[in-house]
């Protein structure tokens, strides 16, 4: 997401905090996924005083801003211990496994081509205990967009988000991981515009429409713009509870070796 929607993740990110304190939850360890100056980072910092916070940069991310984002982890590195930006590497977090207690996404999943690795990636990385916070935009994001028909843009004018899956989809894939007591909520959020050239900035941030098709649009004199976006802004949380019980499967229990142990006597 780029600078023309940052207001919007800082938004967002106030909301997740205002549900964040309904939970009685304390981490020791916080993985912030993506993380970008704002509010967010700042707030979770001062929510969470006592966790060390660990971040996956927003890939956009200046050089500034990302100095910025250095010093404030080095901080809680002299604070409270162990920080630092571990990498995504082939659909996986650079994490060992029962690390974090926390995991906090915002307005990420949406963006991914398979989004439940995320869900999945989020139950190894947790401890016993841990919690799995985020939000997306689900996929009535950008509605209008879909229904205007331009003659500049061959076939429909937006592709879904390919990671906007339907709130109750992403709340099985949860149940699905093992993932305790999901709760899952949305609220659609409206933006109106006066300009077309606005419109298609934050058309293009969003993902909604490729920099080539906001070329084709913006030459297409008779392209007509809606005036009004909608976001749909799904949030959810999830727990990890018995983790270390068996899973099972089919009426089949899988028990791992390290459960195995020797009866003495």
């Amino acid at each position: 997401m780029t600078r023309s929607l940052r207001w919007l993740k800082d938004d967002i990110a106030l909301r997740m905090m205002q549900k964040l304190e309904l939970l009685k939850h304390q981490p020791r360890s916080l993985l912030i996924i993506p993380d970008a100056p704002g509010v967010h980072a700042n707030r979770l910092a001062k929510r969470f005083p006592k966790a060390a916070l660990s971040s996956i940069p927003e890939s956009d991310l200046s050089w500034a801003d990302m100095t910025k984002m250095k010093l404030a982890r080095t901080c809680s590195f002299i604070a409270n211990g162990l920080s630092h930006f571990p990498a995504i590497r082939e659909g996986g977090l650079a994490l060992p496994d029962q690390s974090q207690d926390m995991v906090f996404s915002n307005l990420w999943i949406h963006t991914l081509d398979q989004p439940k690795w995320v869900v999945q990636e989020a139950w190894r990385v947790l401890r016993e205990g841990g919690l799995f916070s985020f939000s997306y935009l689900g996929p009535d994001t950008g509605k209008e967009l879909r229904a205007m028909q331009c003659n500049a843009i061959d076939g429909p004018a937006l592709a879904a988000l390919p990671g906007a899956l339907d709130m109750h989809d992403l709340g099985d894939a949860l149940v699905e991981s093992r993932f305790s007591d999901p709760v899952m909520d949305m609220e659609y959020l409206y933006l109106e515009y006066e300009s077309d050239a606005l419109y298609l900035q934050d058309a293009l941030a969003l993902g909604l429409l490729s920099a080539q098709q906001v070329q084709a649009i913006s030459a297409d004199k008779t392209a007509k713009l809606p005036q009004k976006m909608t976001l749909e802004v799904v949030y959810g949380h999830a727990w990890v509870v018995g983790k270390h019980l068996s899973a099972t499967k089919d009426a089949f229990a899988f028990i791992s070796p390290d459960q195995i142990k020797r009866k003495n006597g």
